[in-house]
């Protein structure tokens, strides 16, 4: 192992440790000592490191491995590049480096007000493939053609269309072509677009999963005229022999993981869909928003492979990479695509250039498949640390949807009324939903949704613990 102490100027007491036969590239092991020494204090904010070639020089190794360190280090806010060339500890460390090292591998455990939070419908930011996507950034600045730079048509970059086809076609079994996706910014966006262009054919009414999600395409279709009918969810997905009497013009369907309660919609029930669509002349709104993460089943393939005339496809990296990227698609039936471009450029003249442009070159390297192989053990084992808190503290519960996705229902017995128990969690400082909230008719039995996906095994136990504390107080002496 060869060590190098430098000196130059305050950042004087800069380690930084290489060791040539550890099988770990150079420019991460620069990476891990600068990064230690800045969490250690060691490197105050505001000191300035070295140049690249001085630093590179010292060290023995090439300006290049030094150049990829810092720019890493950059891009994670550690450092921050100034004009002239030189290069400081940033004023504050980023986020998910606060504290200790093991704070970078553990979500955190509490939101403001609470002790612990299983909100749902989130991911876990601080995996973000900060590297990966690094390396995407660059290739996009350095070899795309200057005219992508300019106004592109409402479906979004060629490139990105290519790569999605070739992802979802192989991963989720769609039949998509490029010409058929429209790039939009998120699920949000995707069903408001979608809901402009259903009115605008003549549509009246639109069927929604009871429960379901409240803060989209319910507020969406209300705010634009549709007539809105709830069909009711079972076990096993949304019970079709309601929606063949609900005289609706589309649907919209968590068909690979029912949001909230976690049913898988059978091939019979899928297959029926499709001919209720096909005799309707009705459109389908697939909402796959996190089939990707599964734990103890099958892959189920999406409903647009099945029908790709009558089946809206709709994904995002909110739930795979990060919320705040805003990147979203929608695989649409041909007849629809024009409108739905046009509506897309109505409303924002197209969605950021370089974030397709790296979102297409991050899937085509093979980095969002490494990504979600990584992150599948993680989520696993947090999913099975609830499970195995409900069982210990809370037997009565009854888990559903647990094969798949980044929250679990647990539906309570008879003698529990579902708002005391949420509000009594509250005043032992933690924070739940229930499901009520997302039904549209308003009727069904008691249940709670746990979203676990940003919490640490720690963090999940302690959160069981204090709900069972809370039900104690509801049921009383």
């Amino acid at each position: 192992m060869g060590r190098l102490r430098t000196n130059f100027g305050p950042a004087e007491d800069l380690l930084i440790e290489l060791d040539r036969d550890a099988g770990v590239p150079l420019h991460r092991q620069i990476e891990r000592s600068i990064r230690a020494g800045i969490r250690a204090g060691l490197l105050r904010a505001g000191a300035s490191l070295p140049p690249t070639r001085t630093l590179a020089t010292g060290l023995g190794v090439s300006r290049g491995v030094v150049v990829e360190a810092y720019q890493q280090l950059v891009a994670e806010g550690y450092l921050v590049s100034r004009s002239g060339g030189y290069t400081q500890v940033a004023a504050s460390m980023p986020p998910a480096a606060a504290g200790s090292a093991a704070s970078t591998a553990q979500p955190a455990a509490r939101s403001v007000g609470f002790r612990v939070d299983f909100g749902y419908g989130r991911t876990d930011v601080s995996q973000f493939p900060r590297a990966a996507w690094l390396r995407s950034v660059r290739t996009v600045l350095t070899t795309t053609p200057n005219d992508r730079f300019a106004y592109l048509d409402g479906r979004g970059v060629p490139e990105l269309h290519e790569a999605l086809c070739d992802y979802l076609n192989r991963v989720r079994g769609t039949s998509a072509v490029p010409g058929n996706v429209v790039i939009c910014n998120g699920y949000g966006q995707g069903i408001s677009l979608l809901i402009q262009v259903l009115v605008q054919h003549g549509a009246r009414r639109i069927a929604l999963e009871d429960p379901s999600s409240n803060d989209d395409a319910r507020v969406l279709a209300g705010a634009a005229g549709l007539d809105v009918v709830g069909i009711p969810v079972g076990p096993d997905g949304v019970q079709v022999d309601a929606l063949h009497r609900a005289d609706a013009d589309a649907v919209v369907l968590t068909p690979s993981h029912q949001w909230p309660t976690g049913g898988v919609l059978s091939a019979a029930a899928r297959a029926e869909v499709i001919r209720w669509a096909e005799r309707r002349g009705a459109i389908v709104v697939e909402d796959d928003y996190d089939a990707e993460y599964r734990y103890d089943r099958l892959p189920v393939g999406a409903m647009q492979g099945l029908a790709p005339d009558h089946v809206v496809y709709c994904g995002t990296a909110s739930k795979t990479l990060a919320p705040g990227l805003r990147l979203g698609w929608l695989i649409v039936p041909p007849q629809m695509v024009a409108d739905v471009a046009a509506a897309k450029v109505l409303a924002d003249r197209g969605s950021p250039v370089i974030d397709q442009l790296t979102f297409a070159d991050f899937l085509a390297r093979g980095e969002f498949d490494r990504h979600l192989r990584r992150m599948r053990p993680v989520y696993r084992r947090r999913r099975d640390a609830l499970l195995d808190a409900l069982r210990t503290h809370l037997p009565d519960l009854e888990p559903a949807g647990i094969a798949a996705g980044q929250h679990v229902v647990a539906w309570l017995p008879p003698d529990l009324d579902e708002a005391a128990v949420v509000t009594a969690a509250a005043r032992h400082g933690l924070a739940i939903h229930g499901v009520g909230p997302y039904r549209i008719a308003g009727t069904g039995p008691g249940g709670l949704i746990f979203g676990y996906a940003t919490l640490g095994e720690a963090a999940i136990a302690e959160g069981v613990a204090l709900l069972a504390t809370a039900i104690r107080d509801v049921r009383g002496p």
